[in-house]
């Protein structure tokens, strides 16, 4: 196949304008956090407070998001999206005065969580977007549609922490943040003027219900994998950082994750052509073991090419899962609380990414690079254990409904 079916996906009407502007709003989300640790180091010369005020930017992103995201469910993208990107504004504003006058270290840390808290997820709009568009017999193409989001998302945070750390070595920190803000603000703002795609408001009565699917066991699994994949990601971050470092080139650490950043753009961009006959929590069943499988290699890597050689593997592997993932959710979870559904993985992820950053800082510091690794494969084994089990119970609950 080609790329045609991008391109075809793409002239849906009002599709093309809906994702490129979420697209440009989520380069400067995947600027922003990068953004806080060089202005607040640079005006306060300390990586502490830039770690704690980054730190609590990332908490309140990660759990006042969901309630944006209800909020955004029962109201309406249109109605909800406007006023919380001014709020966001305005929190970049009281950070950057702040750190320009040298406030209190509180201060800046409670500016940083205000910024967290406002950030609107742009990738679970888009998402949920798509789910609206495609319903029906146009259903067929949502993963298509993911896929195209899982690679919008990887371009988006390989050029924006690129594109901050430029800025923000070359010119001034301030800059790249507001820089940063512009994008979220002016993206999201042209997405939200974007009415004809909206998916509509939810009703008393759907919303009365919405809140118990994200209790089923579907959702909850995907949450788990999505939880798993956050660890994953964590603990190989620290991992190859530890690893370059060990033989002495700490440099290698940036093309390392290149490769494996770029193997997942070619095969999401691969994955998303065809369309799978076999089930997607099959699918994603083999996707997660594949991951697994992968990661072995990682274990035993003793060089910068076997290393690299192994990262490009697991990387084949994680696009599939994104998507299938947001697939299998779209299929679980109401539509009045579908935005919501999407928040939570972004949460989980980033949840399970932030504290396989510190148990793996430790591992590696007790047992070298190679146990960060182990963290990270034990992650993906408990991730695969978790979608086979999801599959099984889907498959006989799908049996028992057949037989009666």
């Amino acid at each position: 196949m080609s790329s045609a079916t991008y391109r075809t996906l793409l002239r849906t009407r009002g599709a093309a304008a809906f994702f490129l502007t979420a697209t440009a709003g989520r380069t400067g989300i995947a600027m922003t956090s990068l953004g806080i640790v060089w202005l607040v180091h640079d005006r306060t010369g300390s990586y502490t407070v830039a770690g704690l005020v980054t730190g609590c930017f990332a908490v309140t992103e990660a759990c006042v998001g969901p309630q944006l995201a209800r909020l955004i469910d029962r109201f309406g993208q249109t109605r909800v999206l406007p006023p919380a990107l001014l709020a966001h504004a305005a929190a970049v504003a009281s950070l950057l005065a702040l750190a320009g006058t040298g406030g209190p270290h509180g201060l800046l840390a409670v500016a940083g969580a205000l910024v967290g808290a406002t950030i609107p997820q742009l990738g679970a709009l888009s998402a949920a977007r798509w789910t609206a568009l495609l319903s029906g017999r146009r259903a067929e193409a949502l993963p298509t549609a993911f896929a195209l989001e899982s690679l919008a998302n990887g371009v988006c945070y390989l050029a924006g922490p690129a594109l901050v750390a430029g800025v923000g070595a070359g010119l001034d920190p301030a800059i790249g943040m507001g820089l940063a803000t512009a994008l979220v603000v002016g993206g999201g703002l042209a997405f939200a003027a974007q009415r004809r795609t909206a998916p509509g408001a939810a009703g008393d009565t759907e919303r009365r219900h919405a809140g118990r699917s994200l209790l089923r066991p579907a959702f909850a699994a995907q949450f788990g994998v999505n939880l798993g994949l956050g660890v994953y990601f964590g603990a190989m971050q620290v991992s190859v950082t530890a690893f370059a470092v060990e033989h002495g080139a700490a440099q290698a650490a940036a093309p390392l994750y290149a490769v494996s950043n770029c193997a997942g753009l070619l095969a999401g961009w691969l994955y998303g052509l065809r369309r799978w006959r076999a089930a997607p929590r099959i699918q994603l069943a083999f996707a997660a073991a594949g991951l697994a499988v992968c990661c072995l290699p990682v274990l035993a890597a003793g060089s910068f090419t076997g290393l690299g050689l192994a990262l490009a593997a697991t990387g084949l592997a994680v696009p599939p899962i994104l998507v299938l993932s947001s697939v299998l959710t779209t299929a679980s979870v109401s539509r009045a609380a579908l935005t919501q559904a999407f928040t939570w993985l972004n949460s989980a992820s980033a949840a399970g990414a932030a504290g396989a950053a510190a148990v793996a800082g430790r591992t590696v510091d007790t047992y070298g690079a190679h146990g960060g690794f182990t963290v990270a494969a034990a992650a993906t084994a408990a991730m695969a254990v978790l979608a086979a089990a999801h599959a099984v119970a889907a498959r006989g609950v799908g049996g028992s409904r057949s037989r009666t």
